[in-house]
């Protein structure tokens, strides 16, 4: 098994959780979540980011609005839901109970 596998498996399982992070602090464009993602060293491209962020529209947890730009065409810009920030309450405290559980296993000695 190759660790690349795991590591990208585990990038993609916490990509959701960051990206409503990223957007509860107020309106985002995708170019500027996809520099904090790749800084935070989780890698994402465009071909993911995008479908992405209509799945979470379309459920409801997100919106967004059109802005025009000084350097060319209008911008969308996200922001969340009432709902999505209901659900990103409740996907911090499971990643808290997560953290906790694993954090036991790993500082337990043999």
């Amino acid at each position: 098994m190759k660790i690349e596998n795991t590591k990208a498996q585990m990038r993609k399982g916490i990509l959701e959780f960051c990206i409503l992070k990223i957007i509860s602090r107020g309106e985002v464009y995708a170019s500027d979540m996809l520099t904090e993602l790749k800084d935070a060293k989780i890698m994402v491209v465009e071909g993911t980011l995008y479908p992405l962020l209509t799945r979470l529209r379309k459920g409801g947890l997100l919106d967004y609005s059109w802005k025009e730009s000084s350097s060319g065409p209008p911008r969308k810009y996200y922001e969340l839901t009432e709902k999505g920030f209901q659900f990103l309450e409740m996907m911090s405290s499971t990643w808290h109970e997560l953290k906790e559980s694993t954090d036991l296993i790993l500082n337990t000695k043999a």
